[in-house]
């Protein structure tokens, strides 16, 4: 069982480290609104282009700036010794864990309210459904990229070995979420591969705000395979967290 004393305090002492580390802060917070910046102004003679990306790389970019800030911090941790001397204290893997997904949870809600704003009320990304919904979204993404991250640091014995998971976790996501073109038209093989990548759902879901003004059943249930996926992935981090650093 969890416990909120722990838990509460692990996120915050991940929190006071990271306000130390203003360059970390500023890719969290900035570089997925930077993108969105330079995406808009990139389609600037076409701006029903970036309408029809736009909303998917609003979810996509949280995802992949938490997966790797998440998964780099972590294994930082672990590889300086941290996490042995935190498990050697009356503190359980779902505590940590839970911390570190609360703190990087908050910075996601930060993170994601400003790219949403950015692009629905500065870049004039046109939305049929709610902002709030796209915000929604926005946010479960990247608090499912958290949840890789965490997830990853686990196999890997460096910060660059770290980074090389992107390729191998992010990427194939990426090619077959929809984003280039839709799931439907690709082989058969790679749609089925597809319909069980959550960033799929993620995809799916934002352009199901951008093309309805209410919340849909598809979106629903986009919203919860999304939040379940990062779920299973946080108690998969837990059970796979080692009390020795190897």
């Amino acid at each position: 069982a969890l416990n909120a004393s722990r838990t509460t305090a692990t996120a915050t002492r991940v929190l006071r480290q990271l306000a130390h580390d203003p360059r970390t802060i500023a890719l969290l917070i900035l570089i997925p609104c930077v993108m969105l910046l330079l995406l808009r102004y990139v389609f600037d003679g076409s701006p029903r282009t970036f309408d029809g990306i736009g909303a998917s790389l609003l979810g996509i970019f949280p995802l992949i700036t938490m997966f790797l800030v998440t998964s780099i911090a972590t294994l930082r941790e672990r590889t300086s010794g941290t996490l042995e001397r935190l498990l050697a204290m009356p503190l359980g893997k779902g505590d940590l864990i839970a911390g570190y997904a609360l703190a990087f949870g908050t910075l996601a809600i930060i993170q994601s309210a400003l790219a949403t704003g950015l692009a629905v009320w500065f870049l004039g990304l046109d939305v049929t459904g709610s902002p709030w919904l796209l915000l929604l979204v926005a946010l479960l993404d990247a608090l499912l990229g958290t949840a890789l991250g965490l997830f990853v640091s686990a196999f890997a014995a460096s910060e660059f070995q770290a980074v090389q998971f992107m390729p191998a976790v992010i990427f194939p996501q990426l090619l077959l979420c929809g984003l280039f073109t839709p799931r439907d038209n690709m082989h058969p093989v790679l749609e089925a591969i597809s319909d069980v990548l959550p960033m799929s759902y993620a995809v799916d879901g934002m352009n199901e705000v951008l093309r309805h003004t209410d919340m849909t059943a598809t979106f629903v249930r986009d919203v919860l395979i999304v939040a379940g996926c990062a779920l299973l992935v946080l108690g998969l981090g837990a059970a796979t967290l080692r009390r020795r650093t190897a």
